[in-house]
This record gives C-alpha cells, structure tokens and sequence, in this order.
C-alpha cells in the first residue's frame, strides 16, 4: 500500500508521553512522579455512593445522552453556589467521558478546516491532537518564565489573532505550568474575545486545586457568558481519575453544537459513577478546602525538596504539578534526562517538550506530579537527591 494507513491529520503524534514514562516506571520499579494521577481514592463516601448506584441497578443500562439529571443538577447548583453562574441543567450542561472528551467534541463541533485555534503553549498533549482532528491549525501562544512562575504576554495574544481565528483554547489553572490567569490577564482575554468576535473554550479541571491566587471562570466576565465552552471533571477534584466523568457548561446553543459531535464518540458512559459525582459535587465546602490545603502542603514539600536537589524551581499557584529547570543541574535536554532518571536513581518524571511546538522552548523544562502519598514524595525526594552527588 503507497498510502499511509494513519489519517495524515495525526501523523508525529504517535505513543503519548505519559504511556511511554508510565511504562518506564513499571518497568524500572521507580516512583512515577510523571503522569498525574493520585495513589490513593477519593473520599469513602463518593466511592460507596457508586457502589449503591451499582447495587440500586441506577446507571448499569444507558444513562441519557446529555447525562443523569441528578448530575446535571448538581453541576449547574456548583456553578450557581461557587462563581454565581446560572445555568438550565436541562439545557445547557454535557455531561461528558471525562474532560478530554469534552474538548475533542468541542473542538470538533466548532472548529472547521482552515480555522486558527489559539491555545496557551505549553499545553496538554490532547489539545493538539484534537485540533488536528478537527481540520483546524493551531496557534501556540508561549508561557515564559518570569522569575518563579510562567507569564502569558497579552501583546503577543493579541498579535496572534487574524481574520481566521475561530477560538481560544485556555487552560487555567495551567498545566504543566501551575499558572493561575489573574483577574486582569482573563479580562483583557475576554475584552479581546469580544472585540474579534471569538469563542473560547476554558479547560478548567484544576478549578479547585488553587495554592495562592483564585480560580475565576472566564463565563464570569462581561461578555462570555454566550462565547464561553466551560469544562470541568470529577477527576482531578475527587481522585477518581479513572471514572471519566467529565461535564461542559454554556449556552443552550453551545452546549447542543457540542452535543452533537459528542452523541458520535462515547454516546454515554460511567452511569453509576454519574450518580457518585451528583453526591460528590454536594460535598461540604470544607471537603474542597482540605484537599486544596493538603496538595498545597505536599507541593511546597516536592518544590522545596527539588530544590535541595539542585533543581532549578517554578512553585505553581495551582494543578499537581511542579515545573523544573534542569540546566543548574548540568542537564540541558529534558527528554534525555527524564529517559535516563529510572536508571540514575528510581524516578520518572515529564519533559515538558512534548507540550510545545517548537520544542527547543521547553528543553531544559522537567515536570514532576506531588498527587501522591507524603511517604511517596519523601522517598522520591531522597532518590532526586542523588543527582548532586
């Protein structure tokens, strides 16, 4: 066959970095501190609320296409009590596979062939996928490093915008960086998605993992209200990544256009766990700001520990994620170093350079997830040391 059997939309995408690092650390026995998930469940009460949908037979059959309504309930009640937005959980709420889900059906009901997709750079591997997917060219607009956090340049924003920009792709809190975008950054966003007449699409799955700063959805500000695709999951909130229940907020308009793609990828999924997350979401406000305040504690222990490690350190404001400089360390390739660190003392890590498009940006960039156990961190933190010796 002269043709390639791979659609030409995915070419050099191939094996994700995390399948790659994951399969390292398996191999290698190291601590993996590279794909972010947690090592231990989210509260007893949310997991046994699955197992009593599973027992109660709610959600072992197709669950509606939009999602359970007690779901969907609770997820307008969340938006409504949290950040003041009101939205018709009959109508303008998705639930959703998880947050990539969300995204891909997002991008594919709005973005057509030839449209520019701007998106935040460093970014999260899917979204350059799915843009390619949907026919669309992306547009990275870089995260520099200024001082001890990275720092989006509203000029070089807006200069990314021409007569074929359809959307934003926007991603606070920000991973891999740990950015949280500041009131004023997402009001000049939201003043330039007004005036150039663009939708945008918020990934805002760490909405409640936030150290210093506040989350603030961009639904929130004058004029996004019917230009804003809002996305969020339970993963990330309530340490059940595995669930995939993930969920869309907007406009009755927006949410049926992503619908529409949505219905032809997973259809429904996760029904008795749909139900978990409706309790999940009703949790006490002090559940949220427990578990804030416990991965902010367990940030500052891996930040400071890397450190002492001989890392260069960027503390994020949110997310599971520390983002190194590896080059004090006389180490100037990410992919190098993080390919090489299970051999050199038991601990997998991410390059960052996957995440951009020019790649020389993110070379000397490593990320570490503090999603794990303080007993973990320690020990990773005692291997990492190794490296000054």
């Amino acid at each position: 066959m002269t043709r390639p059997l791979l659609n030409r939309r995915l070419d050099g995408f191939g094996t994700t970095i995390f399948a790659e690092m994951s399969a390292l650390a398996a191999r290698t026995g190291s601590i993996n501190l590279g794909q972010g998930f947690p090592d231990t469940d989210g509260p007893e009460a949310v997991r046994e609320a699955a197992v009593r949908a599973l027992r109660d037979g709610r959600g072992n059959q197709y669950p509606p296409g939009p999602g359970v309504p007690e779901l969907r309930t609770a997820i307008a009640e969340h938006q409504r009590d949290r950040y003041g937005l009101e939205f018709d959980p009959d109508t303008e709420v998705l639930v959703t596979a998880g947050a990539t889900e969300a995204i891909a059906a997002a991008l594919l009901a709005l973005v057509e062939p030839g449209d520019e997709v701007i998106a935040l750079e460093p970014y999260y591997d899917s979204y350059a996928a799915c843009i390619a997917m949907a026919g669309g060219t992306r547009v990275p607009v870089t995260l520099r490093p200024d001082g001890s956090r990275f720092v989006l340049d509203l000029d070089e924003l807006r200069a990314a915008v021409t007569d074929r920009t359809r959307l934003i792709l926007l991603n606070t809190p920000h991973n891999p960086t740990g950015t949280v975008l500041t009131r004023a950054e997402l009001a000049a966003i939201a003043e330039l998605a007004v005036e150039r007449d663009l939708l945008v699409i918020t990934d805002e799955v760490y909405e409640h993992l936030v150290f210093d700063g506040e989350h603030l959805p961009l639904s929130t500000f004058t004029g996004m209200r019917n230009r804003t695709v809002t996305i969020s999951s339970a993963g990330k909130t309530f340490s059940f990544t595995g669930w995939k229940v993930g969920w869309v907020t907007a406009s009755h308009d927006l949410v049926n256009a992503v619908r529409t793609a949505k219905q032809f990828l997973t259809y429904v999924s996760g029904g008795p766990f749909q139900y978990a997350v409706a309790e999940a979401l009703r949790l006490p406000t002090s559940y949220f700001h427990d578990l804030a305040a416990d991965l902010r504690a367990k940030r500052d222990l891996l930040a400071d520990g890397l450190r002492e490690a001989g890392f260069g350190v960027f503390r994020p404001a949110g997310t599971y994620f520390v983002t190194t400089d590896i080059r004090p360390l006389g180490a100037t390739d990410g992919f190098d170093f993080c390919r090489s660190l299970p051999e050199r003392c038991g601990v997998v890590a991410i390059p960052n350079a996957v995440f951009y498009d020019a790649k020389e940006r993110g070379t000397p960039y490593v990320r570490f997830a503090f999603c794990k156990r303080t007993e973990v961190l320690n020990d990773a933190i005692s291997r990492l040391k190794q490296l000054r010796s």
